[in-house]
């Protein structure tokens, strides 16, 4: 069952206070302390928040529970999708003093994809400013779906001393303040729970009394379907409303053989028993300094035993683990064998990465992949010494291999050392752990790589003559420039003027020049070049007299072309309540964002802006700054764009001062 929520709501908190309850710990560990048993990485102490999905095992009334508590920030959507896809059901956390917010959304979506039942818990009840029915409210107008209030708070902020079960209750012998506010929920409940039977609907639009027995069986019936979501109020620091919570996870919720059949690409099933053919998903790896690789999956169908062959259908290899093991918290434990719906751990297994499918070598089966965003935040990496220079490379591949949404690169143009992640904390928490591996580095804000275009034609000849005793060289071509998208090169030569044997020496030559632009050297694009003209000597011509020839030509006729400077730009999509608008809209017209449009959902809002990427290198810290973390953002690459002709002067400056 995986635990989610945005970032701050009180997942972890709340996981605790389901281990306590059930008797897997004596006594609730915070967060402020370090001391929880799902952020129990030396970075998730340090930093007081979830950075890994926490494995956590729980047993009530003789059902065995496995929580998947996963962080709350965006910057870790791998550990998010992957904690989501490896259950059967979702705990959704939503604060009752915050209300819905973007990880609200983004988890929600997820739970959606995959057609997951889910409970919806409004948590921090005990805090000041809670407030449940509004919450609720934001509830039914931000997340699709069936959602409906299984209890009700008996108090709110401190005063909140207890839950009403909304089927149970009667209404007589409640105190007369939640009376009212008790018979609204229960009507909304009955219809909610009547639309997902529809022998009942028949009954109930005739008239007829439905008990409540029955009501409490279609209801339970309905969200272990994922027809309903049933929302109750809990406070995890004090304990109110999780028995009732943990109750309902036992009846309510499907367990792992009653989803349903599993289908793989190529349109095969399995049975989600434990005497299907084997299947699994590896939907987590992370690399232990002395364990070593750890390849968490889900057991989808069939039983796993050690020293079973199984095959990796993604990459087209066979794996045997020697040993299976069972994790809660940073424990593992060796087990026998792992069935269907478990979540176990593979050790020592390189060939394993997020994502891959196992199956039985004789059922192959491949399952869809773990789809993931791309990257929205890049750093420089700038090695320390020359050793953590020689290391970086094989410590990278390391972090690759654990987290797919890092991307690692160098900068062509720049020649700098890029890394790629989801925000700022994301590439913070991925340098501390190439400190960890023993390689030092520094960040610093990348180079933007500008390019240079023109924006007119121009003509210019180009000769390059040189006597120096013996053959001598000689080159000589008239070019013609013409703005256009891409590059492109044409000869215009008639009779002769040139052989055709050094149109292809004139034209590296033309590359050659592109490589520096004429204002700050930055490399060219959208020039259309052709060959007009020209001469040669039956001696002294040669392929670099005309390669020569031609980056003269080139470089000759580019200054009058009109050159201009270019900017890269991004499409960047910003989600944020709805609240935050002219705050954003104020923020990005700061940032020469053009933008595209505004698509309001609920009480949260998408704007979608084309940026210069220069504007948005601390993007990530400011958004959060911003909108006090309920803010997140995607980039995607969205081409070149003049650069206003106040900055150009800038850069051209900056570049001429670098160059000595």
């Amino acid at each position: 069952m995986s635990v989610a929520a945005h970032s701050g709501a009180g997942k972890t908190t709340l996981s605790e206070a389901l281990l306590v309850a059930s008797g897997a710990l004596p006594r609730a560990g915070r967060v402020e302390d370090g001391t929880t048993q799902s952020d129990h990485t030396e970075a998730e102490k340090q930093h007081g928040f979830s950075i890994t999905t926490g494995v956590l095992r729980l047993n009530r009334d003789g059902t065995d529970i496995t929580l998947l508590d996963t962080p709350g920030y965006a910057d870790f959507v791998r550990e998010i999708r992957g904690g989501i896809r490896a259950a059967d059901s979702a705990l959704i956390v939503v604060s009752a003093v915050s209300g819905v917010e973007v990880g609200t959304e983004r988890v929600w979506a997820t739970a959606d994809r995959f057609e997951m039942p889910r409970v919806v818990v409004i948590g921090k009840m005990d805090r000041e400013r809670a407030n449940f029915y509004a919450v609720l409210a934001d509830i039914r107008a931000s997340l699709k779906g069936p959602v409906a209030a299984a209890f009700l708070p008996v108090g709110e902020g401190p005063g909140f001393r207890g839950v009403l079960d909304v089927l149970a209750a009667d209404p007589e012998e409640v105190p007369g303040e939640l009376r009212a506010a008790l018979r609204e929920a229960r009507e909304g409940l009955v219809d909610t729970i009547v639309e997902t039977d529809d022998d009942l609907m028949n009954r109930y639009l005739e008239g007829e009394e439905i008990g409540t027995d029955e009501l409490r069986a279609a209801f339970l019936r309905a969200v272990h379907a994922g027809s309903l979501y049933p929302v109750l109020p809990v406070s995890a620091e004090t304990g109110v409303g999780i028995p009732e919570l943990l109750n309902l996870m036992v009846e309510g919720l499907r367990s792992a053989p009653e989803r349903g059949v599993l289908t793989g690409l190529d349109g095969q099933t399995r049975e989600p028993t434990p005497d299907a053919p084997a299947s699994a998903r590896v939907w987590r790896v992370s690399v232990d300094p002395f364990v070593g690789k750890l390849a968490y999956i889900r057991v989808w169908s069939g039983t796993i035993r050690p020293g079973d062959t199984l095959r990796n259908t993604t990459r087209g290899v066979d794996v045997k683990p020697a040993h299976l093991y069972v994790v809660s918290g940073k424990d593992l434990t060796e087990v026998p064998e792992l069935r269907a719906g478990m979540i176990g751990v593979l050790t020592k297994i390189p060939e394993l990465h997020t994502g891959d499918t196992l199956a039985d070598p004789a059922h192959p089966i491949e399952y869809d992949p773990l789809v993931l965003p791309d990257p929205a935040h890049t750093v420089a990496l700038f090695p320390k010494t020359r050793q953590d220079e020689d290391r970086l490379s094989a410590a990278v591949a390391r972090l690759l291999d654990e987290d797919p949404t890092l991307h690692f690169t160098r900068e062509a143009q720049t020649g700098e050392l890029l890394l790629s992640g989801m925000g700022d904390m994301h590439t913070t928490i991925a340098v501390e752990k190439l400190a960890a591996l023993g390689v030092n580095v520094e960040t610093g804000v990348p180079q933007i790589p500008y390019r240079e275009t023109i924006r007119a034609s121009a003509q210019a000849q180009g000769k390059h003559k040189k006597q120096s005793g013996g053959h001598g060289q000689y080159g000589d071509c008239h070019l013609r420039l013409d703005p256009g998208e891409g590059t492109a090169f044409r000869s215009e030569v008639v009779g002769g003027a040139i052989p055709g044997k050094y149109l292809p020496s004139i034209e590296k030559g033309v590359g050659d020049a592109m490589q520096k632009g004429p204002l700050a050297g930055y490399p060219m694009q959208d020039v259309h070049v052709a060959v007009t003209h020209g001469s040669y000597h039956d001696v002294d011509s040669s392929d670099l007299a005309f390669r020569t020839a031609g980056a003269l030509a080139f470089r000759n006729a580019v200054e009058g072309a009109k050159p201009v400077l270019l900017e890269p730009v991004v499409l960047l999509k910003v989600r944020a309540p709805a609240s935050f608008t002219g705050d954003l809209i104020s923020d990005l017209q700061t940032r020469r964002a053009r933008v595209q449009g505004m698509d309001p959902e609920g009480t949260v809002i998408t704007i979608t802006a084309v940026v210069p990427q220069s504007e948005l290198q601390t993007y990530s810290a400011d958004l959060r700054s911003l909108t006090g973390d309920r803010g997140a953002f995607s980039v995607k690459p969205y081409g070149y764009q003049d650069l206003p002709e106040h900055l150009a002067k800038k850069v051209i400056e900056a570049r001429k001062a670098a160059a000595g």
